[in-house]
């Protein structure tokens, strides 16, 4: 059986094995919480994170369920500034934020420009703020956007796999010299920027998976960003189902997330974090999940590879 499936995997594809959206409202976030996360100072502080309702991302990539909770069509001007003020008015104190809008917050069809001031406005008291970003859309309105804010800004970008087949395989149109070039033209005006990678996408063995994530953050941080985020993949969202049915794709397991984190803060190139969301579904260990969690917690908080967990398990 070939490693990759005879069918093209385009949007057309990726879209026409998907379920139905949630209903949303254009006027109100999907979501909205504060967690602790490790600064590039070293401090331990707040950080607020809205999860902005939003049009669906143009590119449709193969592993994305974000597409869920999105509109059918571009919210309209004040919409995203109402999102915003709704949800801090319901979230306590924090110095840092974060703008997550299911796609990328440059995109004129996602957040319209004349929103831009009206946004800088409600976020003036942070310190930072971070937006996410295709690279595609790394260009003069980043500049705009920053003119107008008085925290700092980074940009967080999916950079996903440097592994030279599978990333032109997951829809994501985008080389590694684009992610590359939105790092360094963001870093020469003095914005920071965050990679998003992903452990075990479709396509590759759980050791394959590792190393291509150990690859991927030694990239990221070799172009210039301050931080990772490594994303354990997860099934469930219409084209991985498929995959998996196919053997083209399974989830990774929590020691894989484990040692890649080790890997990565290992390094000390900059902060390395494991996204948690959903974490429970990648290990299948009652015994060990819990101080698996909090392990993966602490090493996120405080940058430092901790003792490893004995459990005779297999994930």
């Amino acid at each position: 059986m070939s490693k990759y499936p005879h069918f093209k995997l385009d949007k057309q594809w990726i879209t026409s094995n998907r379920g139905e959206k949630n209903t949303v409202d254009p006027s109100r976030p999907y979501g909205y919480f504060v967690e602790k996360e490790r600064l590039r100072s070293g401090e331990i502080e707040d950080v607020s994170t809205i999860l902005l309702t939003n049009n669906e991302c143009p590119f449709c990539c193969i592993m994305c369920d974000l597409w869920r909770n999105t509109t059918d069509k571009p919210v309209q001007e004040g919409d995203i500034p109402e999102q915003i003020k709704f949800a801090l008015s319901g979230l306590p104190s924090a110095k840092h934020l974060k703008l997550y809008n299911s796609g990328s917050f440059f995109d004129n069809r996602a957040i319209p420009v004349n929103d831009y001031e009206k946004i800088a406005l409600l976020v003036d008291h942070f310190e930072t703020v971070t937006v996410e970003s295709h690279p595609g859309f790394i260009n003069k309105n980043s500049l705009l956007f920053r003119s107008l804010l008085n925290p700092e800004l980074q940009v967080a970008i999916g950079l996903e796999t440097v592994h030279p087949e599978i990333l032109p395989r997951l829809n994501k149109k985008m080389k590694l010299a684009d992610f590359e070039h939105a790092v360094s033209f963001l870093s020469s005006h003095g914005i920071s920027t965050r990679a998003f990678i992903l452990l075990r996408p479709p396509f590759l063995s759980e050791p394959e998976g590792v190393y291509w994530a150990e690859k991927s953050i030694d990239f990221a941080f070799m172009a210039g960003v301050a931080s990772c985020s490594v994303i354990p993949v997860r099934s469930g969202n219409g084209a991985l189902n498929v995959l998996t049915e196919g053997n083209f794709f399974s989830q990774p397991g929590i020691k894989s997330l484990e040692r890649v984190i080790e890997y990565g803060i290992g390094l000390q190139a900059g902060l390395v974090f494991a996204d948690l969301w959903d974490i429970d579904r990648f290990s299948s260990c009652d015994k060990c999940l819990k101080i698996r969690r909090e392990r993966l917690i602490q090493m996120n908080l405080h940058q430092k590879v901790l003792p490893q967990i004995n459990c005779s398990c297999s994930t």
